[in-house]
């Protein structure tokens, strides 16, 4: 029988696909920005949203985006406003979220396996009302960073240059902020909270191993995103792993293998060069 005989499986396999094309879209702008630990920082923040959900009994789902978002614009507030860098500010949003989310979740007295769900992933349990949420999410994210690509590129590339251009750059940088955060509550069920960081960084350094220019770097990176969370997704259930780290792992290898191509690529031409 074929595993999209299930309808659970069938959901999960939508949600891998907008998933691992959302997440590096978004990641693309993030490392070009060189904040590649911002989906761990609004990871964490939205730990919090997930057990200020548990502990009010509203969908988990609701409030992590609302709490991300939040967090993303205090952290886009702090940095380009405010005297605290972005390391900084984005430490401390590290760390109150994962305080935060730990005291409510142990105020709503919720066991350790339901937070799994949402730090590790649970894709398979995916209701239908989530997955629409995820789709349409997701969707947005995705047509945004393609649409405004060059703008959003400039700002990333160089912020004075963008700003002299015309650019208005706080508001494109309070966008890729926001854009990550509800990128991190898409990609909690599929890969969870822990994890979702790795997801929209690893198809990106991958995408920059073989890509010469940021477009091609960026629909790369989303192919990658794409092939790494549904392969791991289909060899997590015939192994019976946990999904998440399935996809992390399959992206880490796409990693290894593009940047050992490059590195052959590179020396060959050294090595016709001292030969001829």
């Amino acid at each position: 029988m074929s595993i999209l005989s299930y309808s659970f499986m069938q959901y999960a396999l939508v949600a891998a696909v907008v998933t691992g094309l959302s997440a590096p879209a978004v990641g693309t702008f993030v490392v070009q920005r060189r904040m590649a630990l911002l989906g761990d920082g609004l990871g964490h923040v939205a730990l919090t949203g997930v057990a200020l959900g548990l502990l009010t009994g509203v969908a988990p789902l609701g409030t992590a985006i609302i709490v991300a978002v939040g967090g993303a614009v205090l952290l886009e507030v702090l940095r380009s406003v405010g005297r605290t860098s972005g390391d900084l500010a984005l430490a401390m949003l590290f760390y109150g979220g994962l305080a935060g989310g730990v005291l409510l979740t142990n105020l709503a007295d919720e066991s350790a396996a339901k937070l799994n769900q949402y730090l590790f992933g649970s894709i398979i349990t995916m209701s239908r009302t989530d997955l629409a949420i995820v789709v349409v999410l997701a969707l947005v994210v995705i047509a945004t960073t393609i649409a405004l690509r060059p703008q959003l590129f400039a700002v990333c590339q160089d912020e004075s240059q963008a700003q002299v251009m015309g650019v208005p750059v706080r508001l494109y940088g309070m966008l890729i902020a926001v854009l990550a955060a509800v990128t991190i509550t898409v990609a909690m069920r599929t890969v969870g909270l822990l994890l979702v960081s790795a997801l929209m960084v690893v198809p990106v350094a991958a995408s920059q191993q073989v890509t010469r220019s940021f477009r091609a770097t960026h629909l790369a990176a989303m192919a990658i995103g794409l092939f790494s969370a549904v392969a791991g997704l289909l060899v997590s259930y015939q192994i019976d792993t946990q999904p998440g780290p399935t996809i992390v792992v399959i992206a880490l290898a796409v990693f290894v293998i593009a940047s050992l191509a490059r590195g052959v690529l590179h020396a060959r031409p050294r090595q016709e060069a001292v030969h001829g």
